[in-house]
């Protein structure tokens, strides 16, 4: 009699939530932490946005990370761009 467990087994989805990094096949665990101390209120207003949105709080920072560089004069940018790039290479 055949044994169907194996074909069962290899069917059936993961437990738990996908992997949910920035680009694809990006692991969050992967990403270096980060810890910061904020206010009371902006603790509340991160974690409202994240309930209404629906977005993690790492993409809601992500996002007012981006948005404050997108604002900077673009001399300011550019400098921004140089030194995230050679923080990357280093390491």
């Amino acid at each position: 009699m055949p044994d169907n467990r194996d074909s069962k087994a290899k069917d059936r989805r993961r437990v738990g939530r996908p992997p949910a990094g920035a680009r694809e096949g990006e692991k969050v665990k992967d990403y270096p932490q980060l810890s910061i101390r904020v206010p009371v209120e902006f603790k509340a207003r991160l974690n409202a946005i994240s309930a209404v949105t629906g977005l993690a709080q790492w993409r809601v920072i992500m996002e007012a990370i981006n948005c404050f560089n997108d604002d900077l004069p673009k001399s300011e940018r550019d400098l921004v761009d140089g030194l995230s790039e050679r923080l990357l290479r280093a390491g």
